[in-house]
């Protein structure tokens, strides 16, 4: 597979990249970055995805997450992807709105016109980009994490229930739990997805727990003065579905802390921790 280099840096003994490439998924240039921390020739490392948030590129986690020292301490590659498909064509909100479209693709494969030609990041993340990592990166697909944070954070939650077997781990900031329950995920829900609301329980993590997807554990951050904590995230619709299904969450909620990267910066090392714990090992 062809993958452009758009920058480089060496960071704590390792390398922080930006990359190019053309996406069969999306129809469209995609960029995403990538840090290989300091390693033996030849060895393999296990890999951290993380997903971004509304409005977000791959370059918000990467200029402002204080992740690459956690994953040189660890030997984790981190991999942060783009939030939607963009480019010349690619359709956008018609009133111009920032909670959809470019950069808030949420992570599904849409299925409605005129969005479904680009709007496939479910595939994206789920299948085109891993085969990426595997060829062009030393990376150990057999153990595999994944986080998030909002709009990300649904992502992850989605897939690490959807995926059990690929992901070792899943944890989440600020994630949109619930989101055919609240605005920014029924909006974007209905016109990628349809009105048949049947369509949207493979993208919504308590309704995927309600259906019989688990996982032994998640780990979840929220900060108590997060603005869209009670309207658009609802913790307590995850804790309640958990509860439920026997799924150990560990839901943390941060006293004083907003949904900024001053947040997330603050306890990304942490999750990295946390994550390389269970990545240990065959």
């Amino acid at each position: 597979m062809s993958i452009e280099t758009v920058d480089s840096w060496v960071s704590h003994g390792g390398r922080q990249g930006v990359y190019r490439h053309k996406s069969e998924a999306t129809g469209t240039e995609m960029t995403f970055s990538v840090f290989v921390p300091p390693h033996l020739e030849g060895t393999q490392l296990p890999v951290l995805w993380y997903l971004s948030g509304l409005t977000c590129t791959h370059a918000n986690v990467t200029e402002k997450g204080e992740y690459r020292a956690a994953c040189a301490e660890h030997g984790i590659i981190f991999v942060a992807p783009d939030t939607s498909p963009r480019g010349e064509g690619v359709p956008d909100d018609s009133a111009g709105h920032w909670d959809f479209g470019l950069g808030a693709g949420f992570y599904v494969d849409a299925t409605q016109k005129p969005y479904a030609a680009n709007y496939r990041m479910w595939s994206y993340i789920s299948e085109e980009l891993p085969k990426i990592i595997a060829e062009c990166f030393p990376a150990d697909m057999s153990r595999q994490a994944i986080s998030g944070h909002s709009m990300g954070g649904h992502g992850a939650l989605v897939a690490g229930l959807r995926e059990p077997g690929r992901y070792r781990s899943v944890s989440a900031f600020s994630p949109i739990v619930h989101p055919s329950s609240v605005p920014w995920g029924k909006k974007a829900f209905e016109l990628y997805l349809g009105e048949e609301r049947k369509d949207w329980r493979a993208y919504d993590a308590v309704q995927l727990i309600e259906d019989g997807h688990k996982r032994k554990e998640l780990l979840v951050d929220v900060g108590t003065e997060d603005p869209f904590l009670h309207e658009q995230l609802c913790p307590e619709a995850l804790e309640a579905a958990c509860g439920g299904a026997g799924i150990g969450l560990t839901l943390r909620r941060q006293s004083g802390y907003d949904h900024s990267y001053y947040f997330v910066s603050t306890f990304l090392a942490d999750h990295v921790a946390w994550h390389a714990a269970r990545l240990k090992g065959d």
